[in-house]
């Protein structure tokens, strides 16, 4: 390597994360490189050069860049601390609470505070922008403190009728210019932010009005001359185009799913029917994502309405499973479902057509507004959290010429897309609607909408075929240890296979149960129910197949299996690559295989995500959330929580980021004892603070020397006659628990994809009468990866793999590790280089977004 090239590509890693990470295969060189740079980096003008001769314009080792637009020189990464100095910003909730808008409060307040801007609550909506006086208030940095975990919005919503009108517009604009405020951040739904389009496109009239009446002075306009806005989406219903996930849709799943799951206890026992009705006057996500996330035998939703005949099928599909050996049914059905001809189709029509027709004893449930209550999940706080601060950014880099943006989500991704472009697109689906073309609206939805709709389609109105004749054989089974999702990986992969015609085998304890024949084929009843349970039905073991190659590839002929499922962690991936190795002695191992990535640690290479992260985080949240209430309750405490994970930090800063903690400590970011005594201290400056209380986080594998009780003891000791210190190691609570509808949800889609993956990749090694495949491509880790799932043969993930700390090379996630630090109030410099770059719908839509 160049020594150019190299201070080239280690000037990226800089401005990636000023906190460099631990990569075992940094050389002498490369690490002397690494301390050069950071003391003087080269200039933005030599690193374009340089990029410009390279092959690939857009990465750097894999790590995306963003040419001529975000690359930083080492001042500007200091230039975030003074950003907002001089200027003053304001955050509103309107329209419809959602959980997680108080965690989009808190990170606007808290960025804003650290970039030297003033920050204003303005309380109760557009109403209190318009009422003025005590509704807008200057915030400060303990005033948010303790709502990450609240409902609702603390700061207040409301409907308001002035600010549609000019009069009421222009005393709102009166009361921002007579603060000094031209930065407006609003969290709420398409109405709240078309309203703050429309106030921005009048500021310039409205200013002139003002002053002409002698309300503000020329110098007063002049200061504010000119309005930014920056939307958050704020909604339950998800029906913003243009983002996969409003804030508060996750933790509505959460409330939906807590009542679903409660209801299929009694609806088994008394062998019922259930209606239950959610929320989407205009948007079926939460009852379509509901559907896959309890296996729901129907689903009623506005953009898709059922064909004329569907009286006819679903009496029939609630028989047929009734047939199979099924004690309940369940229906979901949003709010503003409609037929063909745009009636609506109401839960008590469904009960009265089932109880006419069936003679099922049929119960309606309307869940109402217990969807919008409730603490926020960690994904809503991690995404209020992430778009607060994105917000703040975008507001301070605003100029005249920067239309209103909104910040969304594609994939695990922050863009900023056109505010307007994005409501036009939401306005243009209801407009579909209305004119019954119903097929567009579906589209204008986008590809994560159609493709939950197309997998709940085959899993709940096709037929599996009753002859299998010509089919392949197909196993699945469960490797490592367990992960919450895992059963609805399993359920998913086994239902898509019979739909498709094949034969499916069901894999008893992972490579161990193999070797051993415990081999069994699954129905379609087989796998009932199995999607809201916890842990691992199948049972898995983390031994791994390289010992007991004989004995598999004998099972392998015995029982004719053509293809591998494989879902599980780490040793799913290492198992993977075992059999890639000894398809050179056996040729029965020359079959295709696809591990799907189910693991608490996410840690597997390949994915940015696992099946089962989601519900771990969920769990750590939480307990920190009860721990923390202790901790205020008794005042001047600190608590140390240990989390599992192994050497990967991902749950530790995660979680962190979710329950506010001062501190996580992790393995991919080196610490010493200096970094200890600087968090110390940092919490003795903050028991003199009204908020007398710390939380700390450990990763298990962080340091081998600095244990969870050796943190404990430091802490006790240099906080004596401060602060007490407790500690609390979660273990295994981590890995249990139902899992949550994100991992269901990721979990059925995971399995289908995979199994559709497999069904062709069989057909396609089908050679003189048998199955041989041996090409890298015919071993996969199916991975989330940024916007899209993608296949990777884990031949080619083995040089992005740390194999002996069992982690990827490159994590996304460690780039939200400042995040975290400066909502703790740390005094560190924020990497403005990864804020997200602006977009176009058209552009957003056209990618594979998949949650």
């Amino acid at each position: 390597m160049h020594k150019e090239e190299l201070h080239l590509k280690f000037f990226m890693c800089v401005i990636q994360s000023r906190q460099l990470v631990r990569t075992p295969q940094r050389t002498a060189e490369e690490a002397s490189t690494c301390s050069m740079l950071i003391q003087k980096p080269p200039s933005k003008t030599d690193a374009l050069k340089s990029l410009d001769t390279m092959d690939d314009p857009d990465t750097v080792e894999g790590i995306p860049i963003f040419k001529n637009e975000w690359i930083m020189t080492h001042e500007e990464h200091h230039a975030a601390k003074t950003l907002g100095v001089g200027k003053a910003i304001a955050v509103l909730t309107s329209g419809g609470d959602a959980q997680g808008m108080n965690a989009a409060v808190r990170a606007v307040v808290r960025v804003g505070i650290y970039t030297g801007a003033r920050v204003f609550f303005v309380h109760e909506g557009y109403q209190g922008l318009v009422d003025g006086g005590d509704n807008i208030r200057e915030a400060t940095w303990e005033s948010v403190s303790m709502m990450l975990q609240l409902g609702g919005t603390v700061i207040g919503s409301a409907r308001c009728k002035d600010f549609r009108e000019r009069e009421g517009r222009l005393r709102a604009a009166h009361n921002l210019v007579k603060r000094g405020i031209t930065n407006l951040c609003v969290i709420g739904g398409d109405g709240s932010l078309t309203g703050a389009d429309t106030f921005r496109s009048e500021w310039s009239d409205l200013l002139s009005d003002l002053q002409k009446s002698g309300k503000i002075t020329a110098e007063e306009a002049a200061k504010s001359r000119y309005l930014n806005i920056v939307g958050l989406v704020g909604s339950i219903d998800n029906d913003f185009c243009g983002t996969d996930m409003t804030i508060g849709t996750d933790s509505a799943l959460h409330r939906i799913m807590e009542i679903v799951d409660a209801i299929t206890t009694t609806a088994q026992s008394h062998q019922r029917t259930f209606v239950l009705e959610v929320m989407g006057r205009h948007c079926g996500y939460l009852a379509l994502v509901t559907s896959l996330s309890c296996g729901a035998d129907w689903v009623f939703i506005p953009e898709c309405p059922p064909d004329d005949d569907w009286e006819e099928h679903l009496c029939r599909r609630l028989s047929e499973t009734r047939n199979r050996g099924s004690r309940l049914n369940i229906i979901i059905v949003a709010e503003g479902a409609i037929d063909r001809n745009g009636k609506p189709i109401s839960s008590e029509d469904i009960k009265n057509l089932v109880v006419k027709r069936l003679g099922y004893d049929t119960r309606v449930t309307v869940l109402g507004h217990v969807q919008r209550g409730g603490t926020p999940s960690a994904f809503d706080r991690i995404l209020g959290s992430r778009m607060g601060v994105e917000a703040v950014m975008a507001l301070l880099e605003g100029t005249p010429d920067t239309p209103a943006c909104v910040v969304s989500l594609s994939g695990n991704q922050a863009v900023r897309l056109p505010l307007m472009e994005c409501v036009q697109v939401t306005k243009d689906v209801t407009k579909a609607m209305d004119e019954r073309r119903f097929d567009e609206a579906l589209k204008l939805r986008g590809r994560s909408f159609m493709n939950n709709w197309e997998v709940y389609k085959l899993l709940a109105h096709v037929r599996p075929p009753v002859s299998k004749s010509g089919s392949y054989t197909v196993a699945v089974m469960n490797v490592g240890a367990p992960a919450a999702g895992m059963n609805a990986a399993v359920r998913s992969t086994v239902r898509i296979g019979l739909i498709q015609g094949n034969r499916v085998l069901v894999v008893h304890d992972g490579f161990e149960g193999l070797a051993r024949g415990q081999i069994e084929e699954a129905g379609w009843s087989y796998v009932g129910g199995w999607t809201g349970q916890g842990g691992s039905k199948l049972g898995t073991k983390r031994t791994l197949p390289k010992k007991s190659f004989e004995q598999i590839s004998a099972n392998i002929t015995k029982f004719n299996i053509q293809g591998l499922v494989i879902i599980g962690g780490f040793e799913a991936y290492t198992g993977g690559l075992e059999l890639m190795e000894g398809r050179k002695q056996y040729d029965e191992l020359c079959i295709p295989f696809v591990v799907i990535p189910a693991t608490v640690s996410n840690n597997v290479p390949g994915s940015d995500f696992s099946v089962g992260t989601d519900t771990a985080l969920n769990t750590i949240c939480m307990t920190c959330d009860r721990i923390k209430q202790s901790a205020a309750g008794t005042k001047r405490r600190v608590f140390i929580i240990e989390t599992m994970g192994g050497y990967c930090g991902y749950l530790a800063t995660m979680a962190g980021l979710a329950a506010g903690a001062d501190a996580a400590y992790i393995f991919e970011e080196p610490f010493t004892i200096r970094d200890l005594q600087v968090n110390v201290e940092h919490l003795v400056q903050k028991m003199k603070t009204t908020v007398k209380r710390g939380l700390v986080l450990r990763n298990e594998k962080c340091n081998e020397n600095y244990t969870t009780d050796f943190i404990f003891s430091l802490y006790s000791e240099e906080g004596k006659g401060i602060f007490d210190s407790r500690k609390n190691v979660l273990g295994h609570m981590q890995q249990g628990g139902s899992p949550t509808p994100f991992d269901r949800n990721f979990a059925t889609k995971m399995g289908a994809k995979a199994m559709n993956w497999m069904s062709g990749k069989i057909k396609e090694s089908y050679r003189n009468g048998r199955i041989f495949a041996n090409t890298p491509d015919s071993g996969c880790v199916l991975g989330m990866r940024k916007r899209a799932l993608v296949f990777q043969p884990v031949t080619e993930l083995k040089e992005q793999t740390d194999f002996e700390h069992r982690i990827p090379k490159e994590q996304w996630w460690l780039k939200l590790r400042p995040i975290l630090k400066i909502l703790a109030k740390y005094e560190i410099d924020l990497d403005t280089s990864e804020h997200a770059h602006f977009e176009h719908v058209s552009r957003k839509r056209s990618g594979e977004a998949t949650i």
